[in-house]
Order: C-alpha cells, then structure tokens, then sequence
C-alpha cells in the first residue's frame, strides 16, 4: 500500500471541497486516513487459499460444520463507504476440517477489501469448496447493512442486503440445502 499516495490524494480531496488541510483539525486527517486504508483494505495482500490449507484430518466427520453471527465490515467499492452486518457460513467436510476460527477469518480477509456483498458471498463458499478445504459443499448467507444506502442515496437507515450462496451437496441436494437455512434461521 501506498501510503505517501494515499496521503497526498486525501490532501487534494480536502482542497476540492473547499477545506484547508493545514488547519488544525484536518492536518493529520491524510496521514491517519492513511493508515486506516492500510488496515481496512489488509485483505488485499492476503491468500485465503493459505489460510484454508490449515486444517485437521478427520475422516470421521461427514456432517454439516456451522460458524453463525460471524460479525464483519467491509468497504463497498462504489463508494468506498463501509457495509458492516454478519455473516452465516456452512460446510460439509470430505475428510479435513477447518478451526473455526478460521471460517470467520475467511470472512474478514475476503470482506477486507473494495468489494461488493454479492461477491463476497460468492468467494467464501467458493473458497470452502474449492480452496485447500475441498469442502462436499458450503452455504453461506451475508446480512448487512450498507452505509451508501443509508447517509445518502435513498437514505433508508436499518435496511439489510441479504444474500446467499451455495455450493455442492448444499446446492444439489434440497435436504442438505434446507438444513442450513433452518439452522441458520433457528437463532431469532
């Protein structure tokens, strides 16, 4: 990342609307801005597929693994404003299984980056099942909240996206698909 870049770009936006950026409230605003991006947009230099590669051989679990209520923020790359909700991700494991903690760091590198809440769903079901886990198959479904849509635009405040992805046995057997979601849905 970089940060001289960043710095000097948030120094023209200043300018731009018509601030000063030497006053005194605003004169570490580039710097701290900054340094924000380095950590908000961190998934960039990060491969899920190393992360996914630590696993434990199991060959005795064959049922269906659930991390609910993983919390996460995102950057929304329209508008470079955050989106911040949870997420529900399901897997069947084919002989290795994942830490959980894991499964919610899956999430957070993915979502650290400009990204799109449809794309990120995508990714972490796709990763589970293609990525070092090989996963039988994989649900996830994201709610969020999304600041572009909510301080400005249409400016509807408390509206969620929600969206889902399936992946293998999750999607080709209606069974496994509808055990998920029933899962998923038991915590309200």
């Amino acid at each position: 990342m970089d940060k001289p870049v960043i710095e000097q770009a948030v120094r023209d936006i200043l300018v731009a609307i018509g601030e000063d950026p030497d006053r005194e409230g605003l004169r570490e605003t580039p710097r701290r801005i900054a340094e924000m991006y380095a950590e908000l947009f961190s998934g960039l230099k990060e491969d899920p597929s190393e992360l996914l590669e630590v696993g434990f051989d199991d060959e005795d679990h064959h049922e269906m693994v659930i991390v609910r209520d993983i919390p996460f923020f995102g950057m929304c790359e329209h508008h470079l404003l955050p989106f911040h909700g949870v997420a529900h991700v399901g897997y069947i494991p084919q002989g290795r299984i994942l830490g959980v903690s894991k499964v919610a760091r899956l999430v957070e590198m993915l979502a650290r980056r400009p990204q799109v809440q449809e794309r990120l769903t995508s990714q972490v079901a796709d990763f589970l099942c293609e990525g070092g886990l090989k996963a039988r198959g994989a649900g996830v479904v994201i709610e969020a909240e999304h600041l572009c849509m909510t301080m400005r635009g249409i400016k509807k405040p408390g509206s969620k996206v929600v969206t889902s992805a399936t992946r293998g046995i999750f999607r080709e057997d209606a069974r496994t698909r509808a055990e998920f979601f029933s899962i998923i849905e038991g915590k309200r």
